[in-house]
């Protein structure tokens, strides 16, 4: 199997459950705590790793002792760490999401901890059968990553600016609903909606649209496919995109075709979205 190149967020995801969230003023216990490698970039590399990929991430960490037990936390679960950055004077991105009755998200991401065009390891993405470009990077850093690209490129997400000249460079795209609708310039309210938007970007060798309440939509050169929502307890939604991506992504790495791969990959997010926290707990099948 190629390599698998990862560009996006790492950050400390500190996840914490509680029975309620307070007023303000108010006090409640947590019940349950956790805090590990996070950030979307690191959650679809961790996915890739656990499902048995090559996968190496590109991103950035401070120069603190977090940024530092996040690069061991990574090596350990099995992703190369050579091209992670750790910017001097700069505090690791940090995610909090509170699991309550539903989900609350918060994320202190400075602009430091975000990459820059020089940081980008070339050869290596070069390199790479496969690059995954997260878009919560600058546009013009996730361009200069695509365009140095020689194998399958994947997005992941809406870029503020650049979009056109990202989409020529894509080979596979995954937008969830409001960032279909974003891409797109489309509304999107049925699956025949998200059908008829993921059309318009062909050709590709593969669309991905969340359609929420329904579920998700595949359609590549050829065909198209509809998957509802899996039957699943959804604890927490926090990293379904992510290992969603990373399904689809090592699917297709693999040679599965689409259908095969877009099984896989709703598989993986609804394996995720069953417990708190954006960590996925992946298995290849």
């Amino acid at each position: 199997m190629d390599d698998v190149v990862v560009v996006g967020q790492v950050g400390r995801d500190l996840v914490l459950v509680v029975d309620e969230v307070p007023e303000a003023g108010g006090t409640t216990p947590v019940r349950e705590r956790r805090e590990v490698l996070g950030g979307k970039g690191a959650n679809i590399a961790v996915g890739l790793a656990q499902l048995g990929a090559p996968v190496a991430l590109v991103g950035v960490v401070g120069d603190d002792d977090v940024g530092a037990r996040l690069i061991a936390r990574a090596g350990a679960d099995g992703i190369a760490t050579d091209a992670v950055v750790r910017r001097p004077e700069c505090a690791t991105a940090l995610f909090v999401d509170v699991v309550a009755d539903g989900w609350r998200y918060l994320e202190d991401v400075p602009d430091a901890a975000l990459l820059r065009e020089e940081d980008l390891p070339i050869e290596v993405i070069a390199r790479a059968g496969t690059v995954v470009l997260q878009l919560q990077q600058p546009p013009e850093v996730a361009l200069k990553a695509a365009r140095a690209a020689s194998g399958r490129v994947v997005l992941d997400g809406a870029p503020e600016r650049l979009r056109d000249e990202l989409l020529a460079c894509a080979d596979v795209v995954r937008a969830d609903h409001r960032e279909a609708e974003q891409l797109t310039g489309r509304k999107i309210t049925s699956a025949d909606d998200a059908l008829g938007a993921a059309r318009e970007l062909m050709p590709k060798e593969l669309v991905a649209f969340a359609v929420d309440g329904v579920g998700n939509v595949f359609v590549w050169d050829g065909g198209e496919l509809v998957v509802p929502l899996g039957d699943v307890e959804v604890v927490d939604t926090t990293g379904g995109g992510d290992a969603f991506v990373a399904g689809l992504t090592f699917a297709l790495t693999r040679g599965d075709g689409p259908e095969q791969a877009a099984r896989l990959a709703v598989e993986a997010s609804g394996a995720t979205v069953t417990h708190p926290g954006g960590r996925p707990n992946l298995t290849a099948s």
